[in-house]
């Protein structure tokens, strides 16, 4: 329950510093659609942190595809975790391959035992949430890249 609370709280702090930095995207309108990324993802930090992963994203248009989750970057983090309940939400999605590539993404992960980690990123107009819930432990926060490519 206290990850769930951790997790909760880290996605709305990130999610509004997304939205500041996301690019406004007037010309959205009815061309996009929202898109959903069920993951789990696994990995460890040393300062240098790396962690991959797979996924399904399905759009609202009914579309779905099968991911691959690859996230390296560096700050003040030091941990071991996997998370086994990761969740997803696109915006500013006009084709479902617009979510595969890199984000420029910050994040944010605390917990012992119970590990609740939260994201948020933007590649060009696509900006993506991230939250989840699973086990281990690791604290910090820092900046890295984080890319989806699709499963061959």
């Amino acid at each position: 329950m206290q990850a769930r609370i951790l997790s909760f709280a880290l996605f709305s702090a990130l999610s509004a510093g997304a939205l500041a930095i996301a690019p406004c995207a007037s010309a959205a309108g009815s061309n996009t659609m929202t898109c959903r990324m069920d993951f789990t993802l696994s990995g460890w930090s040393a300062v240098y942190s790396t962690a991959d992963g797979t996924g399904t994203v399905k759009c609202s248009n009914g579309e779905t595809m099968a991911v691959k989750i690859d996230a390296k970057g560096g700050g003040l983090t030091v941990g071991k975790y996997q998370l086994t309940d990761g969740h997803g939400r696109f915006s500013g999605v006009t084709d479902i391959q617009d979510v595969l590539g890199s984000y420029a993404m910050a994040k944010a992960h605390a917990g012992v035992v119970g590990s609740a980690h939260a994201a948020a990123m933007t590649k060009g107009g696509v900006s993506l949430a991230l939250s989840g819930t699973g086990k281990g432990w690791d604290i910090g926060a820092g900046f890295a890249s984080f890319s989806i490519s699709k499963v061959k």
